[in-house]
């Protein structure tokens, strides 16, 4: 018999009563409301609907057994696609209709797991990757003629993804198995069977996610990394007005690009301070194993199938005639529990704030990160400000952890209805406003966040601490 993890009593609790709907808990939506993404966001943009084709499975917990359905998770692209997903957080709910992002393993607990690789593996190996039914079972020792369906074959999958995945951070994990004995015969191949394999590259991403410099410059380069065989460049909305125009290194605009391209913002050299975007589109199979996480507080996915499908990225530049001009960008960092807020100062002076009482310097043509930290399960929503109206929204839910932190709930993702559980809590949501100057007296050089735990005491506030140059009104 293998090793018991733990599973909280109530989770074991909810199990036993059967799927809840309690209140639900959203976070703020996505940084532009146009459906244009943040920078430093990339790939596909899905909602979750129902487990599709799946069987049943048990915990094995210290309070008895308790029944579960696996299987696998059908989403739907923003733009045109679907996508077919299992979970990697067995105990963590997940939230009927949550939208997802295409994230690196970093921003979830896939990070932290070293048998992340394994589950790839399984992915590549099963269904419906292989979906020669016939072969499968073959494979699996499976005896021909037994009946071996599509949902044994989906069951017996995300078993053997549960038995890696919920070892994240070198727990234990949960004991767990599929109740049809086809489908556990296939999960105990997986699991003995799996190799490490590679993290998988994005289907579409833009490096780095922001750039800055003085106007009259090509700004960037901005690499475009696809797995598609071309993109559609889209250039800033007001391109018309601000004569902002993207180009390749030799000044030729662009309005279609390939993987490894080089783009670049060309701002006049009259152009008072300010900011722009550009967005690239295509359309691509999302690779198998890219990670899903949520912008709520839904159980991370892991991709094991795609159609041809909708994705899009973004990128931003900053350009500023003096002082700091610091190009700005986020992302979570499950490592380090939190936030990383980057900061690449292409200006000719210091850009300075503080950070918990702490003081950073990015100096003239520096990079430096500086990480925000968070409570796992926890809701942020944080702008960030700079030179020329420079504003970047960022939000989302850290889910770095296995398992749900909110031991006063259920925290089970299924029962053995056919669609996940709505679930909900009350964790307190951080709330990162932008603070600072006026409208009247903008932050010329500056960086200012505030975070606050809606509900708590906590507060973590990060200011500029540069003056303005003395030639300015």
């Amino acid at each position: 018999m293998r090793g018991r993890g733990p599973v909280r009593r109530a989770a074991a609790a909810a199990l036993v009563g059967g799927v809840v709907a309690v209140g639900v808990l959203t976070a703020a939506g996505p940084a532009a409301a146009d459906g244009t993404p943040a920078p430093g966001q990339g790939g596909a943009v899905a909602t979750v609907g129902a487990l599709k084709t799946y069987g049943d499975a048990v915990i094995h917990d210290e309070d008895g057994d308790h029944r579960i359905s696996a299987g696998l998770f059908e989403m739907s692209v923003e733009g045109g696609g679907m996508l077919q997903t299992y979970c990697v957080d067995l105990l963590n709910p997940t939230q009927k209709d949550a939208k997802y992002h295409e994230t690196p393993w970093s921003g979830t607990s896939l990070g932290a797991n070293k048998d992340a690789g394994k589950i790839r593996w399984i992915l590549q190996n099963s269904y419906p990757q292989v979906n020669d039914l016939a072969e499968l079972a073959r494979r699996a020792g499976i005896r021909s003629g037994s009946g071996f369906t599509e949902q044994d074959a989906a069951a017996g999958t995300q078993v053997a993804i549960w038995r890696y995945s919920e070892k994240s951070g070198g727990a234990r994990g949960v004991a767990v198995e599929a109740l049809d004995p086809q489908a556990e015969r296939l999960a105990d191949h997986l699991e003995k069977s799996a190799r490490s394999t590679a993290e998988p590259s994005a289907s579409l991403t833009l490096e780095p996610p922001a750039v800055s410099g003085p106007p009259g410059a090509l700004l960037g380069p901005v690499t475009v990394r696809t797995n598609a065989g071309s993109v559609t460049v889209s250039p800033p909305a007001d391109a018309a007005t601000s004569g902002v125009r993207i180009v390749d290194e030799e000044g030729e605009p662009v309005t279609t690009a390939a993987d490894g391209a080089r783009l670049y913002f060309d701002v006049p050299a009259d152009a008072p301070d300010g900011t722009a975007e550009l967005t690239v589109h295509a359309s691509t199979t999302v690779p198998v194993g890219r990670a899903f996480a949520s912008e709520s507080r839904s159980q991370t996915q892991i991709l094991a199938g795609s159609s041809e499908s909708s994705v899009t990225a973004g990128a931003a530049a900053t350009w500023a005639q003096s002082g700091p001009v610091p190009a700005l960008s986020a992302r979570e960092n499950c490592a380090a529990g939190g936030v990383d807020i980057t900061g690449a100062n292409a200006g000719a002076e210091p850009f300075t704030f503080e950070l918990l009482g702490v003081e950073h310097t990015i100096p003239a043509g520096a990079t430096r990160t500086v990480t925000v930290p968070l409570l796992e399960d926890q809701a942020y929503d944080f702008t960030i400000t700079g030179p020329g109206g420079l504003e970047r929204r960022f939000s989302g839910v850290l889910d770095c952890l296995t398992r749900s932190t909110d031991t006063g709930g259920p925290n089970t993702q299924i029962l053995s209805e056919p669609s996940p559980a709505t679930v909900g809590g009350t964790s307190e949501e951080l709330n990162l406003a932008a603070t600072g100057s006026s409208g009247a007296a903008p932050l010329i050089g500056g960086l200012a966040i505030g975070l606050v735990v809606i509900g708590g005491t906590a507060l973590i506030v990060l200011r500029d601490r540069e003056k303005k140059p003395a030639h300015q009104d």
